[in-house]
């Protein structure tokens, strides 16, 4: 189901890499390695009887229920990635996400200050980068992961020509 809100008429959405699947599964990973490592500890200080407490089925049951959840994330990270997506227009970028929350973001071309690309040692080895808009807004976060390294440069060029052109307009 699309709204008007979130996918204006007339416009053609692009879509980030798919190997951005593999950026997002490396942070999934590392992030529920970690919190499933640190949330059995109790489980095992209980097994060992070094611990009286938490109760066993408390022990079993928190762990349990963090990897049910990880893995519900797990199954939504391919379908996330494909939920973002960007459009170039006339005096406007915008910037959609969300698969049950969505979320489409414009940003203003003269309102931007600076445009920013960085990279992480998973995106550089995939060929991949970030592209981050910032306005004279603070809460502004419009950035836009999962671009190849070439689309990436292309875009803060294009984009901070763009936002010159219509700055020196005012």
């Amino acid at each position: 189901m699309h709204t008007e809100a979130i996918d204006p008429p007339g416009v053609q959405w692009l879509r980030v890499s798919p190997k951005y699947v593999t950026v997002r599964l490396v942070e999934w990973a590392i992030g529920n390695v970690v919190m499933l490592a640190v949330l059995s500890l109790p489980l095992i200080f209980v097994l060992l009887g070094w611990w009286r407490w938490p109760p066993l089925w408390l022990a079993i049951t928190v762990p349990a229920v963090m990897l049910v959840l990880a893995l519900w994330r797990l199954v939504l990270i391919p379908r996330q990635v494909r939920a973002i997506g960007y459009a170039e227009r006339d005096d406007d970028l915008l910037i959609r996400r969300g698969i049950f929350f969505q979320r489409t973001m414009v940003v203003p071309y003269g309102r931007m200050q600076y445009v920013d690309v960085a990279v992480g040692p998973v995106e550089r080895s995939l060929g991949l980068c970030t592209l981050k808009l910032h306005t004279a807004s603070a809460g502004t976060n419009a950035h836009l992961p999962g671009l190849p390294s070439a689309e990436g440069a292309r875009l803060r060029e294009q984009l901070s020509a763009r936002g010159e052109a219509r700055l020196a307009g005012l």
